[in-house]
């Protein structure tokens, strides 16, 4: 090798892939996080969320983040799954997106194609998603071909469970005078009543005119979604999400026929076949998939493409700081999820005004690591070509 080649360089003047750093980044929450799972038993209070970042270099010095997460537990597994296929990436070319989101999968399919294997694979195609646009100096949404430069959007973090009606009804009012569009406020209350006066009380307050969604989080059997559904008409929402299992998909499309209010779902789904049997038997009016859930942005592509072809609204699930580039590039007028729970992570802020979230012109996702982000990590390990 000569003196001014890099490690990795490729002889051809190709660009290669020549360090990946992975990191195990824990976010503490300043308050333990309870949503219906809680209340029915089935989880305990949230109290961080683990991300995994995947940091890629090039031989000519490009760069690319990306990120995956786990709630309340898998953090350490999706680490430990990303430092095993690191190494499948040295020397590759980094242009080869779909090539190399197979040989990550393939690389670790004894576990499987979905779930954890293909969340942990998430943080790497996220980030050659995020060099490229970087390299071509264009935000994502840009690079994808975008369709609008700012999306609709609304908030969840003000509406759990834990919070006392009161309070979610203040939230509301700081959310709406941040130029946020619309309020999703958490229902599956085992007393239905309860559930029943609290949607009331935010109806009434924000007024007929704002959106408003609630979210069971799975926890109502098909009955109590259909008699909830019935008595939720009233407030014209714009979705009930997970009013059931995430995987009944059955029951979804027999709810969502019956209701006129839409039915929402897909965020615990961990892969596009699973999916598209929502898709495939009319489960959902809303199609919510996660990017780093399903594992990455190329599997969020062939998924986007398939609810578009179905007429399906789109509302992808949190991660804002990559959903908004994607919702931006989907044909139909989308929602995009606001949380400020990853502000502390990233130096950037993106902008929300007239009940929008804007793309901002940075290239790629826009997105670098704080210092703070770097404190918070427990674990690193460095991939490098020798």
């Amino acid at each position: 090798m000569t003196a001014h080649e890099a490690p990795g360089a490729d002889p051809t003047g190709r660009d290669r892939i020549s360090r990946i750093r992975l990191s195990r980044t824990h976010l503490p929450l300043a308050t333990p996080i309870s949503d219906a799972k809680v209340l029915t038993g089935r989880q305990r209070p949230m109290t961080e969320v683990v991300f995994l970042f995947a940091e890629i270099t090039t031989s000519d010095g490009h760069e690319g983040i990306g990120f995956s997460y786990s709630k309340r537990a898998g953090g350490p597994g999706l680490y430990a799954h990303a430092v095993e296929i690191a190494p499948v990436l040295l020397g590759e070319d980094p242009n080869d997106i779909g090539r190399l989101w197979t040989k990550l999968v393939w690389a670790g399919a004894s576990v499987g194609r979905s779930g954890l294997a293909t969340q942990a694979v998430a943080a790497f195609d996220i980030a050659l998603w995020d060099l490229k646009a970087r390299r071509a100096g264009l935000p994502l949404a840009k690079l994808l071909g975008a369709h609008r430069d700012s999306v609709r959007c609304y908030n969840t973090s003000g509406g759990f469970l834990h919070t006392p009606t009161a309070q979610v009804l203040e939230n509301a009012t700081a959310t709406l005078a941040a130029g946020i569009g619309g309020i999703k406020i958490k229902v599956g209350d085992p007393e239905r009543g309860a559930d029943l006066r609290r949607v009331a009380a935010v109806r009434e307050h924000v007024g007929d005119g704002v959106p408003l969604m609630v979210d069971a989080n799975q926890q109502w059997d098909r009955p109590t979604a259909q008699r909830m559904g019935r008595a939720l008409e009233e407030f014209d929402l714009t979705w009930i999400e997970e009013p059931l299992d995430a995987y009944d998909a059955e029951g979804h499309a027999a709810l969502a026929a019956s209701l006129d209010t839409p039915v929402a779902s897909g965020e615990m789904l961990a892969s596009v076949a699973e999916h598209w049997e929502l898709i495939r038997h009319r489960s959902v009016d809303v199609i919510q998939p996660d990017a780093p859930r399903v594992g990455g942005i190329t599997q969020f592509l062939k998924l986007a493409a398939l609810a578009d072809h179905h007429q399906l609204q789109l509302a992808p699930h949190f991660a804002m700081e990559i959903h908004l580039h994607l919702a931006a590039a989907y044909p139909h007028e989308p929602w995009v999820e606001h949380f400020d729970w990853l502000e502390p992570l990233f130096t950037e802020r993106l902008r929300t005004g007239d009940g929008r979230m804007h793309v901002p012109d940075r290239p790629g996702l826009g997105i670098t690591l704080t210092e703070q982000a770097r404190l918070w990590t427990r674990a690193s390990h460095d991939v490098s070509a020798r």
